[in-house]
């Protein structure tokens, strides 16, 4: 089911951009890197309306149904009117309730929420979406793993260094059928419970477009090798000009350290002139939010959810 009539496609690329960096989100799921990788799992579609871009979607993190959202517009100009911004959300929320869906605006930055209401004034509620909220670090603070608080991470790091040889690669599209390999036998070793393993088979096969389009759709990619294998990789895309955004993150536990070596490297080798990374949402798994705050966020970046009060 797609509400709008255009398909996220690499040909397409350019004008989405031209919206998503049109304006300062911040947000990881507002990136081509991101919606590209998602397109086909989240039957993502967009079409201009009015003055602005509008992308559509599913979300899988309920569990009792899936109902289709709208990020927030996209502006091409870096401003918002709001006579021309609300006559776009009724016209979206027409296209939604005509194909018998509550309309709703989801995955929205807390900073968009003044735009929406001067758009709509009184006419929406405001939700917080904390599963949804991104973790956002300073590169240099992951970079250096200073001070008490990345002690243990520090120790991981050096214990790995200590016993093991490796070699930090770039990933390409080349290496696709080996990442894959990574993948599928990373996900043969989890034991999660139901939901979480939906989830993760959703990501295994969205992650097979994503290896062989690298380049194609501008990933920034590394793996560690391992006595010629693979056994940690990220894939990351850039969010605005000082952010890039880490999408996938995996290493083989067997190896201890080898998560901390793949965030280190990663942020030496990609990310060394950017000033933050972006390791987005927890989806409300409980260890995910627990690894995620570990590394010290500088900020979360708050998620929100806006329904018309005639809705709810």
């Amino acid at each position: 089911m797609f509400m709008f009539e255009n398909r996220i496609t690499i040909e397409e690329r350019p004008i989405l951009e031209e919206y998503l960096r049109g304006f300062k989100y911040g947000t990881s799921g507002l990136s081509f890197t991101s919606l590209f990788m998602w397109r086909n799992i989240n039957n993502f579609s967009w079409q201009i309306i009015g003055e602005y871009l509008c992308i559509a979607g599913l979300s899988h993190l309920e569990t009792d149904k899936q109902e289709p959202f709208l990020f927030p517009p996209l502006t091409n100009t870096g401003t918002f009117d709001p006579k021309a911004l609300n006559a776009t959300i009724k016209e979206a929320k027409r296209i939604f309730e005509s194909k018998g869906y509550i309309f709703s605006i989801r995955l929205m930055p807390l900073h968009m929420k003044e735009y929406l209401e001067e758009a709509c004034p009184g006419e929406l509620g405001f939700f917080d979406d904390r599963p949804n909220y991104d973790y956002v670090y300073r590169t240099q603070d992951l970079i250096e793993l200073k001070g008490r608080e990345y002690h243990s991470k520090k120790n991981h790091l050096n214990y790995f260094l200590n016993h093991y040889q490796y070699e930090y690669v770039t990933l390409t599209s080349a290496m696709a059928d080996k990442a894959m390999q990574f993948i599928r036998e990373f996900n043969e070793r989890k034991n999660l419970p139901e939901h979480e393993m939906e989830l993760l088979k959703m990501e295994e096969r969205a992650m097979v477009d994503v290896f062989n389009n690298i380049e194609a759709v501008g990933y920034l990619a590394a793996a560690i090798i391992i006595d010629g294998k693979i056994e940690a990789l990220s894939i990351g895309g850039r969010i605005n000009g000082d952010t890039v955004t880490v999408h996938v993150e995996k290493a083989n536990t067997a190896y201890r350290g080898l998560y901390q070596l793949i965030n280190n490297e990663f942020s030496k080798h990609v990310a060394a002139n950017i000033k933050f990374i972006n390791r987005e949402e927890d989806m409300g798994i409980p260890g995910l939010r627990k690894a995620k705050l570990s590394y010290k966020p500088v900020k979360l970046m708050e998620s929100h959810i806006a329904i018309f009060k005639e809705d709810l």
